[in-house]
């Protein structure tokens, strides 16, 4: 397979991480997540402007765009930010998001 038949699904890939991390809720998302510990922050734990249906889509966002793992604890649900890996596959972008 040649690298120009690659290059449409890595451009996909990379519009859907620029997209996840162009919204401002989803940067305070980051943000509040890199700050914690691995596991520790649930879904209503955040804090932020929005009802809870909207902040479901900001959550399926950055797990599409594999910047967010999340898991389920009893009732809660519990997030983890996939720093290593996002930084893997696009070295320095999440750097520069969470220091704005």
């Amino acid at each position: 397979m040649s690298t120009d038949s690659r290059r449409p699904a890595a451009d996909s890939e990379l519009q859907r991480a620029l997209d996840a991390v162009g919204d401002p809720v989803r940067r305070s998302i980051l943000r509040q997540l890199a700050a914690a510990d691995p596991w520790t922050i649930a879904c209503g734990q955040f804090d932020l402007p929005v009802g809870k249906s909207t902040l479901t889509h900001h959550f399926r966002s950055l797990v599409e765009a594999g910047l967010l793992e999340q898991r389920d604890e009893g009732n809660r649900r519990m997030n983890r930010l996939m720093r290593d890996e996002f930084d893997r596959r696009f070295p320095g972008l999440l750097d520069l998001v969470l220091d704005q």
